[in-house]
């Protein structure tokens, strides 16, 4: 093992007890603290595009009508059949309606870059989707070639399996391959939070911070669950204000959004946007 491993086991060491900490913390203010009541939005006409978020929490007072949860939310669409017209569609969505960003297949970002062009909505790629079980050079690859062709974020999906083995100096190198090829374009790192436990899911938010992450995002829409109030609450609270969080997986109304970003999510994944900020609910899926 070199001199540079060894040095850096016991600073990983370290970030898993301060998690572990984090989680016993959490687990005992969830106990003491009542769940807030949702809030009923009404529909209204689709807005302009608005400003970016940043990594805090969303204030609760900005989200007063289904249209204010447009600024939050990535439009999604990452199904393995979708067609150049599907994104050119999505794509115009978005600026129709103000999205934050259209998610998309890096196959596909130079597309929804061209239609985004202009505007002040985002591409997002997507990196080693949706398994994380790629090597680190080659999701480095990926993320720089998407950014090459115009993504301006990366969401990236952990390592899964040496998150599982405990392999805590490979889940973070491989984060911080994606980090360091992307700069200074932020990277989210995906969770995938049904296959975790809640000790995992706070180790693998230390980690990601560790590794200069903007963002840690719950789900790929194509795995078990989706994004929880009760996995949100938890992500935000190891990661603070000065990493995002993002709820992926699920999301299809208007009420999901708002208890989610009142959850601490500051980044809504979704593929029934346009339902959302409608005041519609969908049966949609990635």
């Amino acid at each position: 093992m070199s001199s540079d491993a060894e040095g850096f086991i016991p600073v990983l060491e370290e970030l898993v007890e301060q998690a572990r900490r984090r989680l016993h913390a959490w687990k005992a203010e969830q106990e003491a603290v009542a769940p807030a009541p949702a809030a009923v939005l009404s529909p209204e006409p689709p807005r302009a595009a608005g400003s970016k978020v940043a990594t805090a929490r969303v204030d609760p007072a900005s989200v007063q009508k289904a249209t204010d949860l447009a600024p939050y939310i990535d439009h999604t669409l990452l199904k393995p059949e979708a067609r150049a017209e599907d994104v050119v569609r999505v794509a115009e969505e978005a600026r129709q309606y103000g999205f934050a960003t259209v998610c998309v297949n890096s196959c596909h970002v130079a597309t929804a870059a061209r239609v985004l062009a202009g505007s002040s909505v985002l591409p997002i790629a997507v990196v080693g989707f949706p398994l994380g079980a790629m090597l680190s050079a080659a999701k480095a690859f990926e993320a720089r070639e998407a950014i090459r062709a115009g993504a301006r974020e990366i969401d990236m999906v952990i390592n899964l399996g040496a998150l599982k083995a405990r392999d805590y100096q490979r889940v973070h190198q491989d984060i911080a391959a994606v980090v360091e090829a992307s700069h200074p374009v932020p990277v989210k790192v995906i969770l995938e939070t049904g296959h975790l436990t809640d000790e995992e899911k706070v180790v693998a938010c230390a980690l990601s911070k560790a590794a200069g992450a903007a963002f840690v995002k719950t789900s790929t829409g194509f795995g078990p669950g989706g994004a929880t109030v009760k996995d949100i609450e938890l992500m935000r609270a190891v990661v603070g204000d000065e990493v995002g969080v993002k709820a992926s997986g699920g999301v299809r109304s208007a009420e999901d959004a708002v208890k989610l970003l009142r959850a601490g999510a500051n980044r809504l994944g979704a593929s029934a946007s346009v339902a959302i900020v409608t005041g519609q609910i969908s049966t949609a899926q990635y």
